[in-house]
Formats: structure tokens, C-alpha cells, sequence
């Protein structure tokens, strides 16, 4: 715990004081019992005296005090929170090389039950979408929130050749922005520039001109607080557009993208139609991707690897450790321990004292 004023700290040095003060005044109020003329007086005093229970509201009193004190120097503590994030698009590489057994039972199985795993941890509020991708990409579903739609859809996944992961970063951003969706599809091409094109060759006198859109600005790296993808891949990318280009369009748009690199590094070869196709992911393309957008990057050996990745990426998506002013909630409990120590008081000797 830190604080922005600490001077104020140094007030606490009165509350031993005032603990010092209160039983100078218990010991005075003991000797004025003995001025007392008739024993009987004295013993009926001892009777009705209230024991244990006249100090609680004065300690109490201290306890509130010393939490004002607290509150008045700010402190502030690194404290789990909920934080905004309301939209996943998992990206999940469906290419050829995901038949590979290296992982039991396959690439592909393991990807889809920890997928399964991780959708079923999020949130109800969270809406997830899917997204495949090998030589084009798809939106399986649409972001959701009904869980069991997603785990269907992630149940339907089929595998298919190459592997364009430029692709399928900006269909999950079309996902995320389905009004940028035409920008984004003039995007995906090898370049992955959009190419501008006439808007107005051809038209009618007659017609209107169309509205223009507004202009896209770029925002800071990571600043979207509404969006994250997840990517996961066991394949270098084939076809498709460059997906660094990709990348930073989703860095332009502040959208995090968290990549995973699925099976091991020297890679693994697969039989399919009589051909052998030998396959390894670009780890160093997918550590860029990350950085670009201020994410992290994951290394999943095998299936425990892949859950315990998904497990990591759900306490950082779901949950955010942040350094927050709590002065409100030491106010707060200097409050309700004043209103206990005052309905005590009231309640036991009839009078706040």
C-alpha cells in the first residue's frame, strides 16, 4: 500500500495519546466511586455498573479515527478488479498440420477442448465469437453470449490447406468493427494495404452523392478496453496478407492480440492424401504480433500447455490488477464504526457518549 499524502500519517502519533487520555479518565472516575458515604450505595453502583461494555463505543470512536487519519493520507493498493473487457474473438488456426498427433489425441482435439474450457470460465456479461482460419477465414460464430452455441461451434471446426493468419486477424477484427468490415476485406490481400477506389466514377447526375464515412483515427496501442483476440496458430503463414500489416491495423484500433504458439518449435509432420506436409509456427512473427498490440505471447508444448495458457489468459482478460485510490473505503468504515459506536452508546446507557 502506498499514499499520496504520508504526512498525514504522522497524526496516528495521537491516538496513543487518546488511549492514554481515556484511562487517565477511567482511573479518575474509579476514585470519585469511593467518595461515596454508604457502602450501599457503593454496592448498588457496582451492580448496575455496565462492565466490559462502557468501553466498546470509545474503542469504537478509536478504531473510526484512526481510519480517518488513514483515509486523510490517500493510500491507495494494487487491487483485482473486473475489468471492462466484454468482447473475445478467439482466432483458432483450423489448417492441415492441426491433424498432428504430437499432441494426444490430435492438435485440433486438444485446441477444441480447451477452447471449450476457457469459454466456459468467462463471465455470462462476456460475449465470445469464433473465428477459423486456414488458406481464407470464417466467422463460425458471431460474438454471444450463450455458451452453448459457442462450444457447438467450436465442436463444427474443420480442418483445411494453408495458412493465411493475416487473414484471420482482420476477419476477427471485422467481427469486433462490423462497420469497418469493407475496409478490412480491401485489407486482405498480399500487401495488406486497401486500395482506394472512386466512389463517385459512374454516377448518375441525378443521384445524390453518397455520405462520406468519417475518418478513421488511429488510437494508442492496447487503449481499447472493450475488445481483445485470441490467436492461436501451429502453422508459419502460406497465403494471405502479412500478418504484422494486420497487426498493426489492430494496434491503430487498440485492440490487444494475445498469440498463442501451438505444438513445438521444430514442428511436425502430417500425412494427408498421400503427401507428407511438415509444418512449424513463426514464433518470432507471433512474439511481433503480440508486442505490436501491447499483449502477451504463449508457447503451448502440448495439451496441459494449452490449458494452463488459457487459464492464464482468462485471469488477465477477465481480471486486472490496478493500483487504485481505497481513502473511500477507510471513510466508509470511519463511518459505520462512528454509527455503531453511536447506536451502542444509545442503545446500552441511553445517551452518546
Amino acid at each position: 500500500m502506498s499514499f499520496e499524502w504520508p504526512q498525514a500519517l504522522w497524526l496516528l502519533l495521537a491516538v496513543p495519546g487518546l488511549v492514554a487520555l481515556y484511562l487517565w479518565l477511567q482511573r479518575r472516575r474509579k476514585k470519585s466511586a469511593l467518595r461515596f458515604g454508604s457502602l450501599a450505595v457503593v454496592r448498588e453502583a457496582m451492580v448496575a455498573s455496565p462492565g466490559w461494555r462502557r468501553h466498546v463505543p470509545p474503542v469504537l470512536l478509536l478504531l473510526a479515527i484512526t481510519a480517518l487519519i488513514v483515509a486523510a493520507a490517500r493510500p491507495g493498493a494494487r487491487v483485482t478488479l473486473p475489468s471492462d473487457h466484454r468482447t473475445i474473438v478467439l482466432a483458432i488456426d483450423v489448417s492441415l498440420s492441426m491433424r498432428a498427433n504430437d499432441i494426444e489425441p490430435t492438435r485440433i482435439a486438444a485446441a477444441q477442448a480447451a477452447a471449450k474450457t476457457f469459454v466456459g470460465s468467462q463471465p455470462s456479461d462476456v460475449r465470445i465469437a469464433l473465428v477459423s482460419f486456414a488458406g481464407s477465414a470464417a466467422i463460425v460464430q458471431a460474438p454471444t453470449r450463450n455458451r452453448e452455441e459457442l462450444a457447438e461451434a467450436i465442436d463444427r471446426l474443420e480442418l483445411q490447406r494453408h495458412t493465411a493468419t493475416g487473414t484471420g486477424i482482420l476477419t476477427s477484427l471485422a467481427t469486433i468493427f462490423p462497420e469497418q468490415a469493407s475496409e478490412l476485406t480491401a485489407a486482405n490481400v498480399p500487401g495488406g494495404i486497401p486500395r482506394m477506389v472512386d466512389q463517385q466514377a459512374g454516377r448518375s447526375l441525378d443521384a445524390k452523392p453518397a455520405p462520406e464515412k468519417p475518418a478513421f483515427t488511429p488510437v494508442p496501442a492496447g487503449s481499447n478496453r472493450s475488445a481483445a483476440i485470441i490467436l492461436l496458430t501451429d502453422g508459419r503463414r502460406t497465403t494471405g496478407p502479412d500478418p504484422i500489416d494486420a497487426a498493426r491495423m489492430a494496434a491503430e484500433r487498440g485492440v490487444r492480440i494475445y498469440t498463442v504458439g501451438f505444438g513445438t518449435a521444430e514442428g511436425a509432420s502430417v500425412s494427408f492424401d498421400g503427401w507428407s506436409i511438415f509444418m512449424r509456427f513463426d514464433e518470432e512473427a507471433l512474439k511481433a504480433i503480440a508486442d505490436l498490440t501491447q499483449a502477451s505471447y504463449f508457447h503451448a508444448k502440448s495439451a496441459e500447455d494449452l490449458g494452463k495458457v488459457y487459464e492464464s489468459l482468462n485471469a488477465q482478460y477477465v481480471f486486472e490488477r490496478t493500483h487504485t485510490e481505497v481513502s473511500a473505503l477507510f471513510a466508509a468504515v470511519a463511518a459505520l464504526l462512528t454509527i455503531a459506536a453511536a447506536a451502542l452508546s444509545v442503545l446500552w446507557f441511553q445517551r452518546i457518549a
